[in-house]
């Protein structure tokens, strides 16, 4: 081997990488060096009182002293399973068993020496001698474990300190010094812990984990660029979603990376502890508590059933289906017209399901006679109707598409629900519907309408009819299919431009799970005849949202990734609305659901209405049909549209 290949094998990078992988030694091994150090302190207090001219073993049996004290020691170790834990990993509780065992050492020959004493008239040993022999033996067998561990920490772990994200922790509570060590001995390792932060300033001249905790004397920001900070790991548990919302504003105003993790009591493996560390994600900066559900309402009202979901290989649909599984029901029928992702979620649910039949089918909502079918074959307790089309631009486009679907195809399940005895239907609405600028949202309020008047019908005829008829009305649902979460966040991967319609639009966003819990709370809660709407938190301003993906994803708004402004499509607002200008709302006993009170239609006019534009939109005659439809909706008001000469 060649003087530059020996440099090379003992180089510290490649020393690094040999002792990193080493196996952990066999417990014979480790007893074998804790014996040695029980000899050197043996020895060194053996020395000592001989310097002193004291005899540290008095009886004459001296070699059977002392294999007798190295046995006894040998015991205790056995006894408190001092051997057991891997060195490098050592604890407090591995110097907790070596105190125990060396105390019990103690006591076990100080007794001995006692019985020695009345039976022989003499020590066997200088109990002094004999104190300062284990404290030097506790002590030696606690620094050896102590250097291993830090040596192991200091040189051997391999790590990347320049690939590092240089953190702090936002936090000083028991959580956040196990979120400390999780990540310090994470590997491979993603951050270095600089410090803590304590949001009260009490323990400013502290340390934790031989860290500082550091004074938050300006805003977060400053603190973070004062200490060359990179990032921020929010694990204190006391914070409040505002204060929460709050600390990610300001880090990510600067650039400052940001994570969460849950609460330890959340956690399901605490060997996952590190990986449970994730980036902010726009859904975290939703302004609302968690919501809590009535789920033995929910239980009861679906357990044993027979569900339908329409629409459920959509967004809202895939989630419910999920939801609807938890609640034990006896089967679930999951339908909808596009074949590769009901073929999907069926995969899904497949894995999910425990004692619940699912049976996918594929059928259009606007095909009377295959639906007619499906309520046969499965005789359906509950329907959720999240089947409709929902671009606002494309159906602007195509009317007779939207009266076909969201229209026809809601009078058909509305129909057959009151035919086959469904005890509930719940109709998947929209913020859209509320004084509608566009054909979507008109298309959607018109089948509001239906399912009211219709529920108004089956009342005046109890005995025929039983079926309650309800409706859900919220925002738009953060990462739904077609929702602008997921367009910024492609926009943004392929380097800009995010393109915005206007600078002032507002949108009020929920995430999915959030939606379908509140949809199953107003279902089980409806009496019939109902419009539930959802509160959907403070309204979010688009382009502050399109800024905050941006700086989320590590890039700098209008320098990284550009915002481009085009204008409004057709049909959009500036806002939405929940409730209309003549609707009054009333309280639930959930504090996010209300009841909105608004005119309802009778039902024989109002179905006369509806045939003829189902007529008419089977010509394609987009002029006739939203002209039709202003007629059933006079609130419909066309806004950056083609249609707008209607409205003259």
């Amino acid at each position: 081997m060649g003087i530059d290949s020996t440099k090379s094998y003992f180089s510290k990078d490649n020393i690094r990488f040999n002792i990193h992988n080493l196996s952990y030694l066999p417990r014979w091994i480790i007893v074998l060096i804790d014996f040695s150090v029980l000899l050197l302190s043996f020895f060194f207090t053996f020395l000592i009182f001989e310097g002193t001219g004291l005899d540290y073993i008095v009886t004459s049996h001296s070699f059977v002293f002392v294999c007798f004290l190295f046995g006894v020691n040998i015991f205790f170790f056995w006894l408190f399973r001092t051997y057991a834990g891997i060195i490098r990993h050592s604890s407090y509780i591995d110097a907790v068993k070596l105190l125990f065992s060396q105390t019990a050492v103690l006591v076990f020959f100080l007794f001995f020496n006692f019985l020695f004493e009345l039976y022989f008239r003499q020590k066997a040993f200088l109990n002094t001698a004999f104190f300062i022999n284990i404290v030097l033996s506790f002590c030696g067998l606690f620094l050896y474990r102590v250097v291993v561990k830090q040596t192991f920490e200091l040189y051997f772990v391999e790590k990347n300190n320049a690939k590092l994200i240089k953190t702090i922790i936002y936090g000083t509570d028991a959580n956040a010094i196990s979120i400390a060590n999780a990540l310090k001995f994470e590997t491979p390792s993603r951050f270095k812990i600089i410090g803590f932060v304590d949001k009260n300033n009490q323990n400013a001249s502290k340390r934790m984990l031989d860290l500082p905790i550091l004074i938050l004397r300006k805003k977060l920001p400053s603190l973070l660029r004062s200490v060359g900070a990179e990032g921020l790991v929010i694990a204190d548990k006391s914070l409040s979603k505002e204060e929460q919302i709050a600390i990610i504003d300001q880090c990510i105003e600067f650039n400052f990376k940001v994570f969460s993790i849950p609460t330890i009591l959340d956690w399901e493996n605490q060997k996952e502890i590190s990986q449970k560390v994730k980036n902010i994600e726009i859904e975290d900066l939703l302004e609302r508590d968690p919501i809590v559900l009535d789920t033995i309402s929910i239980s009861k009202q679906l357990k044993g059933k027979t569900i339908l979901i329409t629409g459920a290989a959509g967004s809202i649909g895939s989630e419910i289906v999920r939801q609807v599984l938890s609640f034990q029901p006896r089967k679930v029928i999951i339908m909808d017209q596009a074949e590769t992702p009901l073929h999907h979620i069926g995969l899904e649910v497949e894995a999910l399901k425990e004692n619940v039949i699912i049976h996918s089918i594929i059928a259009d909502v606007r095909d009377r006679t295959a639906i007619e079918r499906v309520f046969k074959l499965y005789k359906p307790d509950m329907v959720y109707h999240a089947a409709a089309y929902k671009h606002v631009p494309l159906m602007e486009c195509n009317p007779s598409q939207a009266i076909l679907t969201n229209v026809n195809g809601t009078k058909n399940l509305a129909d057959l629900s009151c035919e086959y005895g469904v005890e509930k239907f719940v109709m998947i609405s929209t913020d859209k519907a509320v004084n509608p600028s566009n054909v979507m949202g008109a298309s959607k309020r018109i089948a509001e309408k239906y399912v009211q008047s219709l529920h108004l019908k089956c009342q005046e005829n109890k005995k025929l009819y039983s079926t309650k008829f309800i409706t859900t009305r919220f925002g738009n649902v953060l990462g739904s299919n077609g929702s602008v979460v997921p367009l910024f966040s492609k926009q943004i991967a392929e380097g800009g431009p995010i393109t915005i319609t206007h600078p002032d639009i507002i949108r009020y966003f929920m995430t999915i799970p959030e939606a379908c819990q509140l949809v199953l709370e107003a279902g089980s809660m409806g009496n019939g005849g109902e419009i539930y709407i959802f509160d959907m938190g403070k309204p979010v301003k688009i382009i502050d949202l399109a800024k905050k993906m941006i700086k989320l994803a590590g890039y700098v708004p209008d320098r990284d990734v550009k915002i481009k402004i085009v204008g409004l499509r057709p049909g959009e607002k500036l806002y939405e609305e929940l409730l209309n200008d003549t609707s009054k709302t009333l309280p639930t006993y959930h504090d996010k659901i209300m009841i909105a009170q608004e005119i309802q239609d009778e039902f024989s006019d109002l179905h006369v209405s509806i045939e003829e534009l189902i007529g008419i939109a089977a010509f394609f005659d987009n002029d006739d049909i939203v002209a039709k439809m202003k007629k059933i909706v006079p609130e419909f008001i066309s806004m950056n549209s083609t249609f707008q000469v209607l409205d003259k």
